[in-house]
């Protein structure tokens, strides 16, 4: 049986313990074996890298060199990595091996919880199969990303709330290789409700599967 994961904590804005249950439903329903876990120190654990997949749900906080060390290394041993929102792409701020693993680092969603539009690109990706374009209501992220990610879906900025990045194409879902890691992203999830909207939740639930060795 294969073994994730979760590490969850951090900013409570972004409900983190309710995320790392809905994400546990997922995986469960999809044959693992979960372990949650509310401490950076589950990182530490060299145990981790025999596991199939490590979520991090832990927006903004602190990580200690060791942790963060041993979580590199586990991905670039071949461990999957996989997450969402703030709880992977604004996690531990200081730590640029992680912001390196994780192809971008979120930096600013101008106009709070807005309505925009999440434009699918890799629509040849089976991460992607059978998803169109759609409407979404929630933070849009504007991230600082790494050239190398496979951009899976985009968002366009409008410039309503910035001027300055009107007409900006910002990637939204990505996947990359980290070491014989990969790894997974999507910027949508600020809250743990919007696990209800289905094309959002597909995305997830696919891109998890992917980078679980």
């Amino acid at each position: 049986m294969r073994e994730a994961l979760i590490v969850w904590g951090g900013w409570s804005g972004h409900e983190p313990e309710q995320g790392a249950r809905v994400i546990a439903g997922m995986l469960e329903e999809e044959g693992f074996d979960v372990r949650l876990e509310n401490s950076t120190a589950a990182f530490a654990d060299p145990a981790i890298a025999d596991l199939s997949l490590i979520v991090p749900i832990f927006t903004m906080s602190k990580i200690e060199k060791e942790e963060v060390a041993n979580l590199t290394r586990a991905v670039e041993g071949g461990v999957g990595l996989g997450g969402y929102h703030g709880g992977m792409g604004d996690a531990f701020r200081e730590a640029v091996d992680y912001q390196f693993m994780c192809g971008g680092q979120w930096v600013a969603h101008p106009g709070n919880i807005i309505d925009y539009r999440v434009n699918i690109t890799g629509r040849d990706d089976p991460i992607m199969a059978g998803i169109d374009d759609f409407d979404y209501r929630s933070e849009q992220y504007y991230l600082h990303v790494d050239p190398s990610n496979e951009v899976l879906a985009t968002t366009t900025f409008n410039g309503d709330h910035a001027p300055w990045i009107d007409g900006v194409v910002m990637p939204v879902v990505w996947k990359r290789r980290h070491g014989k890691g990969r790894v997974f992203y999507s910027s949508l999830g600020h809250v743990a409700s919007e696990f209800d909207v289905p094309e959002m939740r597909t995305i997830v639930r696919r891109g998890l599967l992917w980078a679980a060795r």
